[in-house]
């Protein structure tokens, strides 16, 4: 079992989403913190991060030990971006 941490400018633009949306997003997070390396994950290439889809939208985190650190959350056109 891992845990979770967000960061707080992933919480931000959670907070920014739609209710529909963020209530699915947080769902995907919670079941994240039971297996981080289902089919839906991905390494980032030229970084140690993962990233999870959902939709047109993506999350960032990072994995430490036992602890998930949500970096970013955001449509995939922005999420990328440095």
């Amino acid at each position: 079992m891992y845990t979770i941490e967000w960061k707080e400018n992933a919480l931000r633009e959670l907070e920014k989403l739609e209710s529909s949306l963020a209530r699915r997003i947080i769902k995907k997070v919670d079941e994240l913190s039971e297996n981080p390396f289902s089919k839906d994950i991905k390494r980032l290439k030229g970084c140690n991060d993962f990233r999870l889809r959902i939709g047109d939208y993506r999350i960032i985190f990072s994995i430490e030990q036992n602890i998930i650190q949500i970096l970013k959350v955001g449509h995939r056109k922005n999420i990328y971006k440095r």
